[in-house]
């Protein structure tokens, strides 16, 4: 085949499949253009999501009729003043966004520049220019897009439902939002206001877009570090392991004042939650990275959503250290989105009116069903059964503000009850225990001092040809965690010795998950690698188990401990391990005020 050049507008529109694939990605580019004009206000309108139509208006700067002209040809900025293209301190450049939708749909500006008296329009249809027009409008611009994708057709079958693409043009509106809080920002879509957000404080704009109980939920992260070249500096949001949700689509992140999702940075973000949240659960975050723009090239792609990092590591290391030291601030927090639920569950509910039904009184005129039932109280009860794994030893409680309060019952044999100077507290005393043996095992790591215990008659454990391969081939590994095994047999494993933090422990259960975790994770990570979830196995199975009936000073004394341990708020799944309900939350499910 001959090689030939190919038209313009058939060039245009190729590029403008780089840059515009959604209604939410040509919405981007022209709300980023608006706060690179210096706006304060900007208004976006959708018509059917954005297909019929995009309507953005702003009070910025504004352009003359040359600057109009040229603003709709491809690689015409006034961005790059010194045509550096790594010196991009702007939310645009490449240059392609207004020519790229005007390549693909009916494009009209209007712009009136801010010491200017007349205003000026111009269309582009289909990649076709006119020329500009004198308008009437006030200072600033409007930008509005029509029949978004009637030059490429094809496109159209792509986009999703309408609610979907609205959704996404919302999400971009709401991370630009985010970065610029002294900006009004508004979006309306066939008439209705889905977005209203008035210029305020970052962290109260961050609320306004995330949701209000973040502000009782998150932990304030600030650090930096200096560079030949000036400055990093990272600050922001992090929500409590508590505060988790399904996806990372509320984990917002920013370089340099622009939103990105760029992979370095959110495995960066998992792996400085990687203890505290189950693999299948999300952090919900806001953070601001701030750097010079030598050390990031932020035009690696044509939607501006990655960035490259000159030294990588050295920004991974910034977010992973930043985030476990706000986290380890946090003590023993929990969200506080934790007890508003709890309080949303045991609201009163209108229910059926109770039946009555009377027989004759059965042992000390007690009625015969009722007989039949066991209700029991205890606070405390001794232990019934030898303890599965060491307690702390027992304290004297004296009466004081003790932040997770004094126990006074335990419910069935799970649950302890704790008053507190200003309500209650309840505990879940598996994932308590759980989050506490966790972490003394990590100390005991990082000290390289795991204590083991040796069995009186080592524990024969069948499990298979493969597993047993996989867990000896990790033999050495498992004994520096404090756990020794050797090969018995065919599809046998004998432990002999297991970390002492433990107490009695499930073997065979124990080794089964380790089992899981290795044949997961592959051969290519160390046990230390994945340190995390290995510890996080063995805390399981040698934690306090529900069922187990325990003493009040051993209940106490578990409170205490959480008091002093970093992270008990939540299990090593980012559960919480207590719920705790005020006072005046409980009067109010019984209208005593």
């Amino acid at each position: 085949m001959t090689i030939r050049r190919l038209p313009e507008t058939l060039v245009n529109r190729i590029a403008a499949g780089e840059v515009i694939e959604r209604p939410a990605a040509a919405v981007k580019e022209l709300v980023e253009n608006a706060i690179d004009a210096g706006a304060t206000r900007i208004a976006v309108n959708l018509s059917e999501a954005g297909r019929a139509a995009i309507v953005v208006t702003d009070d910025g700067k504004g352009m003359s009729p040359d600057e109009l002209d040229l603003a709709v040809e491809r690689h015409a900025t006034s961005k790059l003043p010194d045509d550096d293209l790594l010196a991009i301190r702007t939310l645009g450049f490449r240059g392609e966004a207004l020519p790229s939708i005007g390549a693909v749909a009916r494009l009209t500006i209007a712009s009136r520049a801010r010491d200017a008296t007349d205003a000026w329009s111009i269309a582009v249809e289909g990649g076709r220019k006119g020329k500009p027009v004198p308008s009437a409008h006030p200072p600033g611009t409007r930008v509005e897009v029509r029949d978004l994708f009637y030059a490429t057709p094809a496109r159209l079958k792509f986009l999703k439902g309408e609610r979907a693409e609205r959704e996404a043009c919302e999400d971009a509106i709401a991370r630009l939002a985010m970065a610029h809080p002294e900006i009004g920002f508004e979006l309306t879509s066939d008439g209705r206001t889905i977005l209203k957000l008035p210029p305020a404080p970052r962290l109260d704009r961050i609320a306004a877009v995330v949701g209000k109980e973040f502000l009782g939920s998150a932990v304030d992260v600030l650090a930096q570090r200096d560079a030949d070249e000036g400055p990093i500096k990272l600050d922001g949001h992090a929500g409590l392991p508590t505060y988790n949700r399904a996806t990372s689509q509320h984990q917002y992140l920013f370089v340099n004042g622009r939103p990105v999702r760029d992979k370095l940075l959110a495995g960066a973000v998992r792996g400085a939650y990687a203890d505290f949240l189950a693999r299948d659960r999300h952090p919900v975050l806001a953070l601001f990275l701030t750097l010079p723009t030598d050390l990031v090239d932020a035009n690696v792609h044509p939607a501006k959503t990655e960035v490259r990092f000159r030294d990588p590591a050295r920004i991974r290391g910034l977010i992973v250290g930043s985030l476990r030291e706000a986290l380890d601030r946090a003590g023993f927090r929990a969200a506080t989105s934790v007890a508003v639920e709890a309080i949303d569950l045991v609201r009163p509910q209108t229910l059926p009116p109770p039946q009555y039904a009377f027989a004759a009184p059965g042992p000390r005129g007690v009625a015969p069903d009722l007989a039949e039932r066991s209700y029991e109280y205890h606070a405390p009860l001794a232990p019934s059964a030898p303890p599965s794994a060491p307690m702390p030893e027992a304290t004297t409680i004296a009466t004081g503000n003790l932040p997770l309060g004094v126990a006074r019952a335990q419910v069935h044999e799970t649950y302890i009850v704790a008053q507190t100077s200003d309500g209650i507290v309840i505990v879940d005393q598996h994932a308590a225990h759980e989050r506490l043996v966790y972490e003394r095992m990590k100390a005991a790591l990082a000290a390289g001092s795991v204590k083991r215990q040796a069995l009186l008659i080592p524990e024969i454990v069948e499990l298979g040809d493969k597993d047993c391969a996989a867990l000896l081939a990790r033999a050495d590994e498992l004994g520096e965690l404090g756990l020794a095994i050797e090969a018995f047999g065919p599809g046998a494993i004998a432990v002999r010795e297991t970390p002492a933090l433990l107490g009695e422990v499930d073997v065979r259960g124990l080794l089964r998950d380790l089992a899981d975790e290795i044949a997961e994770h592959g051969a290519a990570l160390s046990l230390k690698e994945r340190l995390g979830d290995v510890c996080g196995t063995m805390a399981c199975h040698g934690s306090v188990r529900a069922g187990r009936r325990l003493s009040g000073p051993e209940m106490d004394a578990l409170l205490r401990q959480m008091e002093a341990t970093p992270h008990s708020g939540q299990c090593n799944h980012g559960r919480p391990t207590y719920v705790e309900l005020k006072l005046a939350d409980i009067e109010k499910l019984f209208g005593r005020r």
